[in-house]
């Protein structure tokens, strides 16, 4: 009888009385005490709301059936098909869909739907993998804020593959701690692309001075993400930067002059083909033929040998002015190695002392500003004591 006077009513009511009476009857359908006869015409008065022409009672409908493991699957599939806005709150919440209709909505459904579904909880992998592929910059970004989710490597690297060139993706992933050492280091690269494009284009740099500027810093950051790396993940690591050419010399001599030995040892294995235990060997046997072997074993430029192998002795005599920690340039250390590189008769050097005046450049500046910051905290912690 009362289903029977609400569907009567509902005929003539406003949109907004209908809403609400809409959300009240799928409430006594879930939770109230009803009768099957009841329940059967419950059921039929939503099927029929369905068609109800204000998306706000569509709407109510869905609000209040979304969550809920025993609201009629055929009404729960109808609102799926319906406008985004009425189906969002029914992929967002409801458990009555499998996998595959989960991830056939990421495919088809739009910017609303995909972002629905990115937001469930415990998102199996098999979803999420379907957003990473598919699903537009802002399903991907919930997705990586879904610390609910099953979110594969491969699935990163697809995300950082289309999508790593926004900042809200890279913030995103790199707030994550089961992102792989590769995969921030092209998160680091593509930032680096996207700085060189934006400053070239202001014209505040040429084009190579920008792409030098960028390139070091890249190279800087590269040292720094491998120094946080846990240790069996550093050869991923450099096999990710030899596969993408950028295991320079420069970049080797770079991570040896902050005293990164790991990544050092690490490259010269990759490149050499040898053991990482017979790599070290030779780096820390006294001897300099064993290192020359070594060095023209992973095909590196003869031209910078000699800044390799005084590194290495400096390294050898325990020439470390800070904690091995600390990764950044030592700035005693290149001062060193340059001034034996240019007191050294060897032709072609020119290439590898600009590079070793410019590390030796950056040392310089960020020892200063590391010393103006130890001022600054010494008069700050000081100030209180004098009050």
């Amino acid at each position: 009888m009362i289903v029977r006077d609400f569907l009567q009513w509902v005929r003539t009511a406003p949109a907004g009385d209908r809403a609400e009476a809409t959300s009240a009857l799928a409430r006594a359908y879930l939770y109230s005490d009803l009768s099957a006869d009841d329940l059967a015409a419950a059921e039929g008065a939503m099927l029929m709301l369905l068609d109800d022409p204000s998306p706000l009672v569509r709407r109510a409908l869905a609000d209040a059936l979304a969550a809920s493991p025993s609201a009629p699957p055929a009404i729960v599939m109808a609102l799926a098909a319906d406008q985004p806005q009425i189906a969002a709150p029914v992929y967002a919440l409801s458990p009555l869909f499998v996998d595959a209709d989960l991830v056939d909505a990421v495919a088809t459904g739009g910017a609303a739907v995909q972002a629905a579904v990115a937001s469930r909880a415990a998102l199996p992998c098999s979803v999420a993998a379907a957003i990473a592929e598919v699903g537009m910059p802002e399903s991907c970004l919930i997705l990586l804020e879904n610390r609910a989710a099953e979110i594969a490597p491969f699935s990163i690297d697809r995300i950082v593959e289309r999508y790593g060139h926004l900042a809200a993706i890279r913030e995103a992933l790199l707030m994550r701690d089961d992102v792989p050492a590769a995969t921030r280091h092209t998160l680091v690269t593509k930032l680096s692309e996207t700085l060189a494009g934006f400053v070239a284009g202001r014209a505040w740099l040429d084009a190579d001075h920008a792409r030098r500027v960028v390139r070091e810093a890249c190279e800087k950051a590269t040292v720094a993400i491998a120094a946080a790396t846990p240790q069996r993940e550093l050869r991923p690591l450099v096999s990710h930067l030899c596969a993408s050419g950028q295991l320079t010399a420069g970049l080797i001599l770079r991570a040896l002059l902050s005293g990164n030995i790991a990544l050092f040892e690490e490259a010269l294995a990759e490149l050499s083909a040898m053991p990482i235990v017979r790599v070290s060997e030779l780096l820390h046997d006294r001897g300099s033929v064993g290192l020359r072997a070594l060095f023209e074993k992973a095909q590196l430029p003869a031209s910078i040998y000699p800044a390799f192998k005084e590194a290495v002795e400096a390294l050898r005599e325990g020439f470390l002015p800070e904690p091995a920690g600390v990764m950044r340039l030592k700035r005693r250390m290149i001062e060193r190695v340059l001034t034996r590189c240019e007191d050294a008769d060897i032709g072609e050097l020119a290439p590898l002392l600009t590079l070793l005046r410019r590390f030796a450049t950056e040392a310089a500046r960020e020892e200063a500003r590391l010393f103006c910051d130890e001022l600054v905290a010494a008069e700050q912690n000081r100030r209180p004591a004098a009050a």
